[in-house]
């Protein structure tokens, strides 16, 4: 986004990046990532939350069916992604009152299985349906966090996401190895992700 014509800020000009990056034909290929699965890390400082989902909805909307007629994007909000299960699983109200009676350690550990990744995953790919898709953004990491673990979701996804590349909106930092979300909260190595814009 542009104000007067110029640019406010480093952030917004690795918005204005974002753009032209996901719909460039390399990258929706996958060329130059070797044999590494195209998953790719924005990250930001999660106090600019609020600005990375007004522009996902931006490129959704408007930039991306502008830039790129015909392309078939998915978004999904990691967040009411696992609330949907929740409630197709007629767990949600059950999981509130667990919280309100017996605490988020309690609930966290109630959840444990049902919200563990390698259940998620194949639900994801479902939503997603990689096999007919040619781009996959993902955001509310920093909402669904501690009820997911974005690296072992990550992990667990491999093996279904074919060559379809996915973008995972990361608020906290990505040095491109580790990540750490909010900046404070450091996750297990994670090495085969690729950083979208430096």
């Amino acid at each position: 986004m542009y104000k007067g014509g110029y640019m406010t800020d480093n952030f917004e000009d690795r918005l204005n990046q974002i753009l032209p990056r996901i719909t460039s034909d390399d990258f929706l290929k996958g060329q130059g990532l070797g044999n590494e699965i195209a998953f790719f890390i924005f990250d930001y400082p999660s106090e600019e939350e609020l600005r990375v989902r007004q522009h996902i909805d931006f490129l959704m909307e408007h930039d991306i069916p502008r830039q790129q007629p015909g392309l078939s994007v998915k978004h999904i909000n990691l967040f009411d992604f696992v609330i949907e299960h929740l409630k197709d699983r007629n767990l949600l109200d059950r999981a509130i009152e667990l919280q309100k009676t017996r605490g988020d350690e309690f609930l966290l550990r109630h959840l444990e299985k049902i919200l563990h990744p390698n259940k998620l995953a194949p639900l994801f790919a479902e939503r997603v349906q990689p096999e007919e898709t040619d781009l996959v953004l993902a955001s509310g990491v920093g909402s669904v966090w501690p009820l997911m673990r974005t690296h072992t979701l990550l992990n667990n996804l491999h093996s279904v996401m074919e060559q379809t590349p996915l973008v995972m909106f990361y608020p906290g930092s990505y040095d491109g190895r580790a990540l750490s979300l909010f900046g404070k909260i450091r996750s297990d190595n994670y090495y085969r992700a690729f950083q979208l814009i430096p």
